[in-house]
């Protein structure tokens, strides 16, 4: 095997033209194989070892090649790299040494830099990338929205990429990121269970705010089928459900059914909610929740979270208190 056909399975095809001529490839050599279309230019110094589109991870080499020594992806490109997020974004990105000089416009390429890259760096992932915990922070530290940032590291910790306490120890390594104070909030609440931004909005601005009482999330129930409750009020039988578009479509909508007409069945409630109700009248839920969970037993006492709100405190018998 030539130091050329070891490039092309390393680096998706792609090599930059000071590794083609230390592989003993001349200067016209190179130049026919451009011509005759046998190989075409990527970027500046950076040449695909192949004729036809460039497959994304291809494209990412070659926008590490011309980004340079040390360059890993990073930020979008990255979380797509490691099953992150779905869709790869417009441009490649990639992120540099701090004391580098890079051209800084290269078509479709957007270059960060950073002083820490040599301990945010994954050792061994090809292509080079960012540690899965970091590309979450970056992408955090670029949202530009509370919900933005929430999205990010509730996708890491539900698609199982990384771990609540994996990402404070990522943070607590940065001196400055944007929405600190919000995230290690937020890393507390994933650790209990709160597995998307929907789910934390239950968390805080229903359960918590109304005073009612705190549910087992994503409990475990196994039985002829294993099954995932959401928020589980085991002592008073009663589970929320909230469905946010991914796993409540297609066979994950069955699954539901048969999960709520199980629950049924053994005599529990069901309530389930979208982003609709959990967002837009968080008040309502609460009250309708706290009216469930007072006629299964709950002694407690709710409570308005502000002016106008319409959670009324109930007696032990389900009467409202004036």
């Amino acid at each position: 095997m030539t130091d050329l056909d070891e490039l092309a399975g390393a680096q998706q095809g792609m090599a930059s033209r000071a590794q083609v001529l230390a592989s003993g490839l001349t200067v016209e050599a190179l130049r026919w194989a451009v011509r005759s279309g046998r190989w075409q230019r990527a970027h500046a110094g950076v040449y695909a070892m192949f004729s036809g589109p460039l497959p994304f991870e291809a494209q990412v080499w070659a926008a590490l090649l011309r980004a340079g020594p040390g360059a890993v992806a990073s930020h979008r490109t990255a979380a797509y790299l490691d099953g992150l997020c779905d869709e790869p974004g417009e441009v490649i990105h990639v992120t540099v040494p701090a004391d580098r000089y890079v051209e800084p416009r290269i078509d479709g390429v957007r270059v960060h830099f950073a002083h820490r890259l040599a301990r945010t760096r994954h050792p061994s992932k090809n292509p080079p990338r960012t540690r899965v915990e970091d590309t979450v922070l970056d992408l955090v530290d670029a949202a530009s929205h509370p919900r933005e940032a929430e999205g990010w590291v509730t996708a890491a910790c539900q698609r199982r990429l990384t771990r609540p306490d994996r990402l404070a120890g990522a943070l607590a390594r940065r001196k400055k990121i944007r929405w600190r104070a919000m995230v290690e909030a937020m890393l507390d609440d994933v650790a209990s269970g709160a597995q998307s931004p929907l789910e934390l909005r239950h968390l805080r601005r229903v359960e918590r705010a109304h005073g009612l009482p705190t549910g087992c999330r994503q409990r475990r129930v196994a039985g002829q089928r294993v099954s995932w409750i959401d928020v589980d009020y085991e002592q008073y039988r009663v589970r929320v459900e909230l469905d946010g578009r991914l796993g409540h479509t297609g066979e994950g909508r069955f699954r539901d059914h048969h999960r709520d007409n199980d629950a049924t069945v053994d005599g529990r409630a069901t309530l389930r909610y979208g982003h609709a109700d959990v967002f837009g009248n968080p008040c309502a839920v609460a009250a309708e929740q706290a009216r469930v969970l007072t006629a299964r037993g709950w002694t407690g006492t709710a409570r308005r979270c502000r002016p106008g709100c319409p959670v009324r405190s109930h007696d032990h018998q389900g009467s409202v208190v004036p």
